[in-house]
């Protein structure tokens, strides 16, 4: 029990280091375009932070928590992988590189599961309930998804280093080549825009849940309207309207209207991606402490009573179990990123605000609204990110919109290379330690 308490202690400690090391992902552009002062920005986004504990599910935590086979690991793989991922960051952190918290972590899960199957089996194969294993089947490296849905494993969030910040750089160029057409006094941005609205509406629509909703009020309406599923869908369409509506009213504001009018769009932007990053990133360390408490019942629980705060179930689709997590997991997990959050990053914040290239409020609605929905739509399909690769890419996206050359490519050159080094560097970090904590620890 004393180990279990002081993974989550750690785990804890993680996820406060990723709010600051990762609160330049959500202010960056805000605090570079002076619409909010250092202290007023990491207010915001520590307070979206934390009420993203209302609106987001528990699919990352799973994805995150079945890294590797709870039945084949103990809590000093954990201990190991969550200590690696501290060391990480604050190295990180200390040199100014916006790496991946999410990556550090999944890489120091992998890692130290790997060391404690060749410590183990050797590279042998063994038979658990009559199935053979290789000892790196320890890892979840590819699993497809069920009735053709999104599949999971540990090489789908490597492929993501790739394709969120290519997601996030689309998004972020086309809806600045949207917001340019519309400051131009033609008829057709302006089609454009109604269209994009009706799609939008039909598509919300379309994914909203009407039944079969959580009745937490009287109204069968307020029901749907606060459905943890609907509210994602909800606040897309909210974010595509309203930036919508600003493209219809573009064209007929003077410069100065124009510059008022993004900087208090900027806000909405920067609250959508803080957001998001409060509900990808706590998933994750969520994850960690669900697969802590389960590997716990599972090593030391069988036949005895389990205390109600360690009330944790592993979601599992082939058998149709879903994830049971107490509450108390997610709001401290939403409270410590949230309090992170407020300590700011200033190291990480020059680099994403002025670096990589010259952010206006312009770049900055556009950066932050795609990053945003990158967040979301990875989300909804339970795929762990990284908030910081995504809104690198939506910067670098806007950069594009001007000319190549706007992008400080050096810059982002050595962001990539800390970017791909972060899940092999925190594997072999995490591996070390698990060797180190197994002589002290049994």
């Amino acid at each position: 029990m004393t180990l279990l308490i002081i993974i989550i202690v750690l785990a804890l400690i993680f996820d406060y280091i990723n709010g600051f090391h990762d609160a330049a992902n959500a202010i960056a552009t805000v605090v570079a375009t002076k619409v909010l002062s250092p202290f007023q920005a990491v207010l915001w986004a520590a307070f979206f932070n934390f009420l993203a504990y209302w609106v987001f599910g528990l699919g990352v935590a799973n994805t995150v928590a079945k890294t590797a086979e709870a039945s084949e690991i103990n809590l000093v793989v954990i201990l190991a992988g969550v200590v690696a991922a501290i060391i990480w960051n604050l190295i990180t952190w200390w040199q100014g590189i916006p790496s991946s918290s999410s990556h550090t972590l999944i890489g120091g899960f992998a890692g130290a599961a790997l060391a404690h199957a060749f410590a183990v089996h050797g590279f042998s194969d063994y038979v658990i309930d009559g199935n053979v294993h290789h000892w790196y089947n320890i890892v979840s490296w590819y699993k497809a998804g069920k009735d053709g849905g999104m599949p999971s494993g540990v090489l789908i969030i490597i492929a993501f280093i790739v394709l969120a910040p290519l997601l996030g750089a689309l998004m972020s160029y086309l809806i600045s080549i949207w917001l340019l057409n519309a400051s131009r006094k033609s008829i057709f941005p302006k089609i454009f825009t109604l269209a994009l609205m009706i799609l939008t509406v039909w598509f919300i629509n379309g994914q909203m849940k009407f039944d079969d909703v959580q009745p937490r009020f009287s109204s069968h309406f307020w029901n749907v309207a606060f459905d943890g599923h609907n509210i994602k869908w909800i606040l897309v369409a909210f974010i595509l309207l309203t930036v919508s509506l600003f493209c219809l009213i573009f064209s007929s504001l003077n410069l100065h209207q124009a510059t008022a009018w993004l900087k208090k769009m900027q806000l909405l932007s920067s609250a959508a991606f803080s957001l998001g990053h409060g509900g990808n990133d706590s998933q994750k360390v969520m994850g960690i402490i669900a697969a802590a408490v389960a590997v716990y019942i599972n090593t030391t629980g069988h036949g005895q009573i389990m205390p109600e705060w360690l009330n944790v179930v592993l979601a599992n689709e082939d058998k149709h179990i879903e994830a049971v997590m107490p509450s108390w997991i997610p709001l401290a997990c939403y409270s410590a990123i949230a309090i992170g959050t407020l300590s700011g990053g200033w190291k990480i914040v020059k680099t994403m605000g002025s670096k990589i290239t010259k952010v206006t409020s312009f770049e900055g609605v556009a950066a932050e609204t795609a990053g945003a929905l990158t967040l979301y739509i990875t989300e909804h399909f339970k795929v762990p990110v990284s908030t910081t690769h995504t809104i690198t890419g939506s910067i670098i996206g806007v950069g594009l919109t001007k000319r190549i050359s706007a992008v400080r490519w050096g810059v982002t050159v050595s962001l990539i290379w800390a970017w791909v080094l972060t899940i092999p560097i925190s594997a072999l970090l995490a591996a070390l330690v698990y060797y180190f904590l197994s002589i002290f620890i049994r």
